[in-house]
């Protein structure tokens, strides 16, 4: 499943990268810590966060995730904005907490009940 046919069926608003939008999702990440991340996280995976700053791109572009989702409606600022755009890395956002969020990916999987 790509990471737009998720968002679709998630209900995610996309922000930037929707370059990138045909990546596909395999799996999900969810962290703060970017470093943390930035060592755990897989290529293929949605990286479900709060965290929506430059950085954030940065770490998403080194671990080739399918892309980021934005929960409980975290802010991307402009300068994370340009930087997804650039690099093709889609952004979206949700109203929902990580909880949540995980609960519908992992439904969208075939891995839970959401």
């Amino acid at each position: 499943m790509t990471i737009k046919e998720m968002a679709e069926n998630c209900g995610w608003k996309l922000l930037a990268g929707e370059e990138g939008t045909d990546a596909q999702v395999d799996g999900c990440y969810i962290g703060d810590l970017l470093s943390w991340v930035m060592a755990r996280a897989l290529s293929g995976n949605v990286w479900l966060t709060v965290m929506g700053n430059v950085n954030a791109i940065a770490v998403a572009a080194l671990t080739d995730v399918a892309g980021i989702v934005l929960a409980e409606d975290a802010a991307l600022d402009e300068a994370a904005k340009n930087r997804a755009e650039l690099q093709g890395i889609p952004v979206y956002t949700c109203p929902e907490n990580l909880y949540e969020t995980a609960l519908k990916v992992a439904g969208q999987l075939g891995q839970g009940n959401g």
